[in-house]
This record gives structure tokens, sequence and C-alpha cells, in this order.
């Protein structure tokens, strides 16, 4: 029996298509095979290995493109799981669309994803969507092949930070999102608390610019955990189904026998295995054609299972295999078209950082892809992807790669190196802009919730760093809790979330998204000590870490491997302090009559690679291999260091 949570959603759209009520009927699905059922028990489903569809007549008023929007851990990955349950998926896991060994480590979603649902003869085309600003591009590179969205809002903590944004990007292309107050569950959470969330949510629509219809959301109480909902909800844009073929393409992925496959939502038409089609662009001189070719595949979500179908028609999403040069943002139509489809418009880039060829002397040992050739292939195949990465190529095997912010570049130089890359990458540079002569700078939204007795050292942390603060004010329900609405540089916030956690108490919750770009606030304050650098080359000696614990943090333990320029901890002052770690102890041949005393040393700071992201300064380094994180000074030699600080800083 299918559950309330899937029957609330279908019965909240509505669908707004032509008068036309056109069946598809000649676009048939190929026969059932043998193996469908155990090749849903078995999970998902390689492309060149998929279940076949059986034979039915697909209308499009029987389908529904809806996206799944919401801030970080407001449930909408939980709420996808219950929806594949209550259609009768077999999910190998929990968060069974988190896909990606590091969204299941973190407990984030990093990728869009697409999935089918069907209920009775209908279809619901869902759309899982990233919640952290970092991801963005991901959200709006989807949007434009739903007609609706579902805005996820956890009931006990109203919209957040993140809400915003992603709130924002679908009101920005027209979209009439669904109000979902999800956990209601909660024993903390009553009606009177859900009518001041609602209230909030309208207020957020308003001040986004919302049009009267956007204004007039449904809203549905749920508890995606348990898998119930209730009433109802959407708005979908006509589809036309008796048009030539369109498509835009949204998402992208490679298979090894079938190539390029190509996601996206059919404006028009209607498409089959065999057809003619090509790939279309706009270009400033006027639409380009990409390339030529024919449909070979036609593909499309069941669950978490992949299946092939022969045809397809308007308003569904589809994926399609036989082209293999058009990309994300292209379109792909029947030959007789010639006209693009308008593409989504991407917030900019704000940070940048510096991908090269890792050249310390410790270098080759871990890796597998070592050159700049097999690095640089590895950054424009991400590109090709992700729309919200800039690949631009440097000065000696060197890429900059342009991003959102620090966590997305994290999450790419973590993939690469989980695949056998070994690079060494500069600290995250914020992007500036130049108008009317003045220079410019990114600026977030950062709202931040502490405990009181934490405010006064957030607030001298975020001093140094450029905020300004502009609400301030108790956490309405939590007694000793204070609520900080502040704007910050970009540059000001790098790196500053491990010292949040630290100042804290690890009590503290900060959330942050691009705003726009402002002028530019001047030089930061002091907001990092000095490192202790290695001149020597070798395995570090406990006997000489006991003797530098004095000077500051370690970040490296006894019998790791050092070399000239390498940093092993922070200074306790201001400056760079140049150590020997691998000093051993001097022997004698005349024994002591005590015994001799153990070392006892403090347990070093080991850096992660976020933290080391974040701590890195602008002369310095991070050298990443598959086994290690090290962090380094930009030039080994200690006399090349020094002429280098002579010269003005930019």
């Amino acid at each position: 029996m299918v559950g309330p949570l899937i029957r609330s959603l279908w019965s909240s759209t509505r669908k707004s298509l032509s008068s036309s009520s056109t069946h598809l009927k000649s676009c048939n699905f190929l026969p059932r095979t043998s193996a469908l059922a155990r090749a849903f028990s078995a999970g998902p489903a390689t492309a060149a290995n998929s279940p076949i569809e059986p034979n039915i007549s697909l209308d499009p008023s029987r389908l529904r493109n809806v996206a799944v929007i919401a801030h970080v851990d407001h449930g909408k990955t939980t709420l996808m799981d219950r929806l594949l349950r209550q259609c009768g998926a077999d999910i190998p896991h929990e968060r069974a669309m988190d896909s990606n060994s590091l969204e299941r480590e973190r407990g984030i979603t990093i990728a869009s994803k697409v999935t089918s649902i069907s209920w009775k003869e209908n279809e619901l085309n869902m759309v899982d969507t990233p919640g952290h600003a970092d991801f963005g591009g991901e959200v709006e590179r989807v949007v434009g092949m739903v007609e609706g969205a579902i805005l996820v809002v956890d009931a006990g903590e109203g919209p957040l930070a993140q809400t915003k944004f992603v709130l924002a990007k679908a009101l920005k292309y027209g979209l009439r999102p669904i109000l979902l107050l999800n956990k209601v569950d909660r024993p903390a959470v009553s009606e009177e608390i859900c009518n001041e969330v609602e209230s909030l949510v309208f207020d957020l629509f308003a001040n986004l610019g919302a049009t009267e219809e956007q204004l007039d959301f449904p809203v549905l109480y749920a508890s995606a955990k348990e898998g119930w909902a209730s009433t109802t909800f959407t708005k979908d844009p006509p589809v036309d189904s008796r048009n030539m073929y369109t498509m835009l393409v949204s998402m992208m992925e490679r298979d090894f026998y079938l190539g390029r496959i190509l996601t996206g939502r059919i404006y028009s038409g209607t498409i089959r295995i065999g057809d003619r089609v090509h790939g279309l662009r706009n270009k400033d001189s006027g639409v380009e054609k990409i390339e030529d070719g024919k449909v070979l595949k036609l593909m499309k979500k069941k669950g978490t299972s992949m299946v092939l179908t022969d045809c397809a028609g308007a308003g569904d999403i589809i994926s399609m295999a036989g082209l293999a040069n058009p990309s994300i943002g292209h379109t792909v139509a029947t030959v007789e078209v010639m006209s693009a489809l308008p593409t989504f418009e991407l917030d900019p880039p704000t940070i940048s950082m510096t991908f090269g060829v890792n050249d310390s002397p410790l270098a080759g040992r871990d890796g597998t892809h070592l050159t700049g050739g097999r690095i640089g292939d590895r950054l424009m195949a991400e590109a090709e992807t992700n729309l919200a990465i800039n690949v631009l190529p440097g000065v000696s095997e060197s890429f900059e790669v342009q991003g959102r912010g620090e966590l997305q570049l994290g999450i790419l130089i973590e993939n690469m190196r989980r695949e056998g890359f070994e690079m060494s990458v500069s600290p995250p540079k914020v992007m500036y802009k130049t108008e009317n002569g003045q220079k410019l700078e990114p600026i977030e939204e950062v709202t931040i919730e502490v405990n009181d007795e934490h405010v006064g050292l957030v607030m001298e942390a975020l001093s140094h760093r450029r905020a300004e603060v502009l609400e301030m004010g108790p956490v309405p329900g939590n007694v000793g809790r204070t609520k900080l609405f502040l704007t910050c540089p970009s540059r000001g916030l790098v790196g500053y979330r491990s010292v949040f956690s630290s100042d804290t108490r690890g009590t503290g919750f900060m959330h942050r998204a691009f705003k726009e770009y402002e002028k530019h606030r001047g030089a930061l304050g002091n907001v990092r000590k000095g490192v202790l650098v290695s001149m020597g080359y070798g395995t570090i000696k406990a006997h000489a870490l006991m003797s530098l614990e004095a000077r500051g943090t370690l970040f490296v333990n006894h019998g790791m491997e050092t070399y000239d320029g390498m940093i092993i901890g922070e200074h306790s002052r201001d400056t760079d302090l140049d150590v020997n770690p691998v000093k051993g102890k001097e022997l004698t041949n005349i024994r002591a009559a005590s015994k001799d005393e153990n070392v006892k040393l403090t347990p070093p700071r080991l850096m992660t690679l976020e933290e080391a992201i974040g701590y890195v300064a602008s002369d310095e380094l991070i050298e990443v291999t598959p086994k290690a994180i090290r962090l380094r000074k930009k030039y080994l030699d200690v006399n090349k260091r020094k002429t280098m600080s002579k010269r003005p800083k930019e």
C-alpha cells in the first residue's frame, strides 16, 4: 500500500497542461525482462545492463517534475528515502540518494540527483538538491527542468541562512514552492510554533520579491522520518507535446560503454531511439551548432534503478546517450530546430585556489597521478559536469580553480586525493571586482547562534575579520543563547569555522551565504600567529619535539617524515621560527645511575584538509597526497624565503 506521504505530495500538485490531453500511445516502453525483479532488488543498475520498463502509455498530465530544496539537515534526503520506499523501491541503505562516499561520510548532499517515483499510473520526477551555498551551482542548473519545488523547513528551527539562498533560486526561475514543515512529530514543536514559522517563511518570500501567486503557497505538515504528511500542493507550467523535440541539458555523467549521458527535461515534442538530433548553444554571435548525432539509448530512473525506454515525451525528465560534445546548459533538439532554449544563470565564483604539481622532497611516494597533465585533465572533467567551478590554465603546469567557497573546493581536493592524485594547493584567494575605479569584494551574510558566555570571543574574532553586526538579540525559546546577524567579507571567513568551533566549545551554530559585491573593507586584523618551520630532513625525533613543545602547538608526531620548509607547528608568537625536529639525543658511553627519563609528548594537532585550507597563509602551500596532508612554505629554501619576504605584499 502506498503511504500517505506520496499521496499528499501528488494530490497537492496541480498540473496546468494545454487543453489537448494528447496521449503518446505510440511511445511504448520495451517489454519487461525476466530479470527486472532481480535488478530492482540488487540496487542501482548501470546504464549498460539496465532493466527494461513494461508497456505503458505516457500521458504528460500524469507527470510531475519537482525539486526538493532546503537548508542543510532539514530533512530533504530523508524525505526522498521515504518517498522511494512508499513506492516500492528497494533502498540498499538510508540516505539512498547520497550515493557518493563523501556524501555519506559528511552527511550532506553535494551533487544534485534525479529519480522517478511511480504511483498508480502517475510519475513524480524528483530532484534532490544540496542545501549548502558552496554547492549552489547544483541548485541553479536543475531548477530549469522542474515545474515546482518543495521547500523543506525544519518546523523547530524555522528558515535559516541557506533556506533563503535556495528559495531565492527557486523564486528567481518562477517556481511556485510548496512549504513542507518537516519534523512536526518532535515534542517541542506545537501548532503555535508552526504558525510562527509559516509567518517567517511568508516574510522571507516577500523580502525575496515573490509574486502574489508564489506568496499563496500551500503548506504541508510532515514527518519525513515517519513517512507521513497532511494536505497538498503545486503548480506546473504547461508543456506542449505537439511541437518538435527540444531538451535543455541540466545534468551530465560519463558511462564506460555509452560515453556521455545527458539528462534534462523535455520541453516539447517526443523523442525515440534512432531519431536524428543535434546539440545547440547560445553565443553572443547567435546560435551555434555543436554536433549532429543519433539517439542510441533513452533511460530514466525508476526508484534507485535506471531503466531503458524506447520513447519519451514532453514534460518528462530523461537521460539520453548518442552525443559526445553537448554539455550542461546546451540544448538537444531534432535537426529541424535551430533555436536554443534559454539557459540558466549562475552566481559568480568568489574564491579561487591554484592546483599544481607536488614538488616537495616527499613527492611521488603515495600517489599514482603526479603530472600536471593528469591534474589538468581531471579538473577540466570536473568543470564539464559542475558549472559552478571554472578552471583556468596557469604557469608551470598549474591551474586556477574558481568556486563558491572553501568547502566546495575542499570536496574536490578530497575526491582527487582518493583517486590517487598528488598535488600542491595554494590557500584560497578572494576574487575581487573593479567598477568605476573602485575595488569591490564579495560580502557574505552570516547568521550565528551561540551561548551568552561566548559572545565576547566571537565578536572580538569577527571584528578582526571586518565583520559588521546588523542585528543581535536573544534566541526565542532558548534561555542563555544569543543570535547574531552580520555581514562579513569572504576573505575574513576563510578558516574561521574551526576557530569558531573552538571558541564556542562546539556549541555554536554558524550559517553563511553569498550576498553581493561591496566596497573593499580594508586589511584584516591579526587572525593567525607565526609557524614553526622545519630546517631538517628525515624522521622526526621525540627528543627534538619535547624541546619544541614550549615554542607553540605541534602539527606532527614523532616518527613522521619532514623536510626543509615543511610547517610542523604554530609558533606562540606572530613571527615564523626555523627549528630542527630531526635532531636526536646525544649519546655517550657513560650510563647514568638513574633510568633514562621517558619522553612524554602532548598529542599533536593533526590538520584535516578543511582546517589546512583555512589555515595556510599566502606564502604557504598544502601538500596533498592519498595518505597525507602536509603544510609547507611556498619556497622551501630559507634564504629564498627571506628574500621574498622583503618584497611588498599584494
